[in-house]
């Protein structure tokens, strides 16, 4: 599984996901602390590469089943 994570392009969409996420905590972020996710540079982190991802899963195409004949008809 590791390793079709990271050789499957996986990777890619993790570290965008991760920059992302901790660009939006640098930027935008929550000052107040009552902010689950964007108040913490480590959660905002983790929740983008959590995102980067399911994201990059999800534009994946699947490839189509092949039919092997039994031989029989």
């Amino acid at each position: 599984m590791i390793k079709r994570v990271l050789t499957g392009g996986w990777l890619i969409g993790i570290v965008l996901g991760a920059l992302a996420g901790y660009l939006y905590w640098y930027y935008v972020g929550c000052n107040s602390g009552s902010c689950a996710i964007t108040s913490s540079p480590v959660n905002s982190t983790l929740y983008g590469a959590l995102m980067g991802f399911l994201l990059n899963g999800s534009f994946r195409k699947e490839k189509p089943e092949t039919k092997q004949n039994s031989g029989s008809h």
